[in-house]
């Protein structure tokens, strides 16, 4: 005994959908303000780049700032020493000033003015994350 065959319809070719290009700064287009921005900053556009400066920019001027801080709380004392002997030859717990100020008081004095760069930074990357998240109005 044969089984017959049963005849399978022929397949039909299907017709190619067409090619669609798709541009990352295409897709942003569409997308909401935050959604463009973030891709302004990864293609490195005009844009993206001048919101980079500008947290560089931030950055680098909260530094210079509490640089001048630092210089002038500590390069000020030995100044002050000189200007004011009096100042430089006072004792206090019998141990000289200037040790006092410049050899135990400068490591609390530079540990906050640490903390007080880290925690501004962070403000200033908080900022331009907002800057860069914020839709489009």
């Amino acid at each position: 005994m044969t089984n017959p065959v049963d005849p399978q319809p022929a397949p039909v070719p299907r017709r190619p959908q067409p090619r669609v290009r798709v541009v990352l700064a295409e897709a942003a287009r569409g997308g909401t303000g935050a959604e463009r921005t973030r891709a302004e900053l990864t293609q490195q556009t005009q844009v993206g780049e001048a919101l980079v400066r500008g947290l560089v920019r931030a950055q680098l001027a909260l530094a210079l700032r509490l640089s001048l801080v630092v210089a002038i709380g500590l390069g000020g004392l030995p100044l002050l020493f000189a200007i004011a002997p009096e100042v430089g030859t006072a004792k206090l717990f019998g141990i000289n000033l200037p040790w006092l100020l410049l050899g135990v008081a400068a490591f609390p004095f530079l540990v906050a003015v640490g903390w007080a760069y880290v925690r501004l930074a962070e403000r200033n990357e908080q900022d331009f994350t907002d800057v860069v998240q914020r839709p489009e109005r």
